[in-house]
């Protein structure tokens, strides 16, 4: 059925090419911008940032932090998102010996099953946040699922309505094959879907690319 689910969506939609990003730290800067709003808030935020040359570990944490926040105000929550950034860095300086710029190449090579719980312990990073990390900026094999995938398994019976994200995680995560491209691409067509067509108030069903999963 998953299967089923992605061959057709891809086909419909074609390839999504995410996450829009030039380097793997601005897609996990990204990532922890994008919570709790949308990606057009978050494309001024990180537009914002490269304007001034902060999208690399070094350049960011030189910034002060009022001017930090004025800089991602864009995506909102911008205070605590802030703190959230610094978070991440510390993080990135434990994790590498302080060469903070090397971070993110040297966890590429560790396994997402040891990196995860230590993404986890980071201030303000959640399952999602850190998946979307682990996914997109590092290439791992981890299926990200948020409120479009949880809603568009729920209106096509493959989920209760009430679930966990461990539990719509592992609906995926024990189907597919541990492939970094297959859980990437799912998941970008999902968000298509449910922001095309699968509203929380007012669904589209007609014509949207999984209308013949209803019946």
């Amino acid at each position: 059925m998953l299967e089923r689910f992605y061959r057709t969506m891809l086909d419909q939609l074609g390839p999504s090419g995410w996450w829009p990003g030039q380097t793997p730290f601005e897609i996990a800067v990204g990532a922890i911008l994008t919570q709790n709003t949308n990606w057009s808030n978050v494309t001024k935020a990180v537009g914002n940032l490269a304007e001034v040359g902060a999208l690399e570990p070094a350049s960011l944490r030189v910034l002060p932090l009022e001017r930090l926040e004025e800089l991602i105000r864009p995506s909102g929550y911008y205070r605590m998102k802030a703190r959230k950034l610094h978070a991440f860095l510390d993080f990135l300086e434990e994790e590498c010996g302080g060469a903070a710029d090397a971070a993110l190449s040297g966890l590429q090579g560790l396994d997402w099953r040891e990196l995860r719980p230590r993404l986890l312990g980071v201030k303000g990073i959640g399952p999602e946040t850190a998946d979307s990390i682990l996914c997109y900026a590092l290439g791992q094999p981890v299926f990200v699922v948020d409120a479009y995938t949880a809603r568009i398994c729920s209106r096509h019976g493959l989920i209760p309505e009430e679930v966990v994200y461990d539990e719509l995680q592992a609906l995926f995560m024990d189907k597919l094959e541990p492939d970094a491209a297959l859980c990437n691409e799912f998941h970008a067509l999902l968000v298509r879907v449910g922001h095309g067509w699968c509203a929380k108030q007012k669904q589209r069903c007609r014509g949207c690319p999984l209308e013949s999963f209803l019946e």
